[in-house]
C-alpha cells in the first residue's frame, strides 16, 4: 500500500507533468479532501498507508484536476476572506485581488449603517462579504445572471447572512433608489485574449468574463449610470483589467466623478478605480 507522503509525491508529479500549476498543493488539497482531513494534517500522518477504498475515488478526482478542471469546482468550495464559499461553474472563481478590494471597500467606507450596491455579484463573493463585514448595512445584489443568482443565494444561506437583497436585471433596469456605496467586479476580459487564457478559465462562466474587444464594453454603460445612482458623497469601487485604468479614469472624470484615484494590487498593477459623487 501507498503512504500518504508516497501518493502526494506521485500525484505531484503527475499533474506537473499535465501543465498544473502549484501541482504539490493541488494534490495535498485533493487528498484531504478525500481524507476529509485538513491539508495541514497530512504532514502530521505521511507514513499513514492508504486503502484502495481511498486511492480509487481519489484517482478520479486526480484525473479531472489532470483535465484542468479548477480544484474549486473539484473541491466544490473556495475560500475568500475568512469564509468558505460554494464554488462551481455558475459563478466566477473569486481571484485573490478581489479580497485586496474587499479591504480597501471596508477601509474606505464610513463606520456607520450603510446602503451598498454590488454590481454583477456573481457568486455573491463581494457582496456578502460586505455584508458579513458590515453586518448594520444592507447590501443589494445584482446579476443579469439567473444561475449566478442561484449560487448567491445557496451562498448567503450556508453562511447565514440575512442583511442582502438579491435581484436579477442588466445593470441597473431594475434597481431603484440610491447607494452610498457600489461595489463592481465587472467582466473586463477582451475577447481576443480568450486563446490565451489558462484552461481553468474555460470552466468560468463567458458572461462574467468577457466585455467587447478591449474589455470596457460593460464599464462604458456602468460608469455613467452609476453615477444617478449614488448618494452625494457615494463611493464607487471597481475592479479592472491590468492595462485599463487610463481609460477607466477618463470615463470617470467624463460622467461627473471627482476624488478619482486608481490603487494598485499587491502586485504593483493599477487595480482598483475609486472615485466619489460630488
Amino acid at each position: 500500500m501507498k503512504t500518504v507522503l508516497e501518493t502526494i509525491n506521485g500525484g505531484a508529479q503527475y499533474l506537473e507533468k499535465r501543465g498544473v500549476e502549484d501541482a504539490r498543493r493541488n494534490m495535498e488539497h485533493l487528498l484531504a479532501f478525500q481524507l476529509g482531513c485538513g491539508r495541514m494534517q497530512l504532514y502530521t500522518q505521511f507514513d499513514k498507508p492508504l486503502e484502495e477504498a481511498d486511492l480509487a475515488p481519489l484517482r478520479e478526482l486526480l484525473k479531472k484536476r489532470s483535465e484542468r478542471v479548477p480544484l474549486q469546482h473539484i473541491l466544490g468550495s473556495v475560500t475568500f476572506y475568512g469564509r468558505d464559499f460554494i464554488c462551481d461553474g455558475r459563478g466566477l472563481i473569486p481571484r485573490p485581488e478581489t479580497e485586496e478590494l474587499v479591504e480597501m471597500i471596508l477601509a474606505k467606507a464610513p463606520q456607520k449603517p450603510l446602503e451598498i450596491l454590488d454590481m454583477g455579484c456573481g457568486s455573491g463573493i463581494l457582496g456578502l462579504t460586505l455584508a458579513a463585514e458590515r453586518p448594520e448595512s444592507t447590501v443589494t445584489m445584482v446579476d443579469v445572471s439567473e444561475d449566478a443568482l442561484s449560487l448567491t443565494r445557496e451562498n448567503a444561506v450556508k453562511l447565514q447572512i440575512e442583511n442582502v437583497r438579491i435581484i436579477q436585471g442588466n445593470l441597473f433596469e431594475n434597481i431603484a433608489g440610491s447607494f452610498d456605496v457600489i461595489a463592481a467586479n465587472l467582466p473586463y476580459v477582451p475577447t481576443g485574449e480568450q486563446q490565451e487564457m489558462e484552461p481553468e478559465l474555460g470552466f468560468d462562466p463567458a458572461l462574467a468574463l468577457f466585455s467587447g474587444e478591449d474589455g470596457l464594453d460593460l464599464l462604458r454603460q456602468f460608469i455613467p449610470a452609476s453615477f444617478g445612482f449614488l448618494n452625494p458623497g457615494g463611493l464607487l469601487a471597481m475592479e479592472i483589467g491590468h492595462d485599463q485604468a487610463s481609460h477607466v479614469a477618463r470615463l470617470l472624470e467624463s460622467s461627473g466623478f471627482a476624488e478619482i484615484d486608481t490603487l494598485k494590487d499587491l502586485s504593483g498593477i493599477a487595480r482598483f478605480p475609486f472615485a466619489k459623487h460630488p
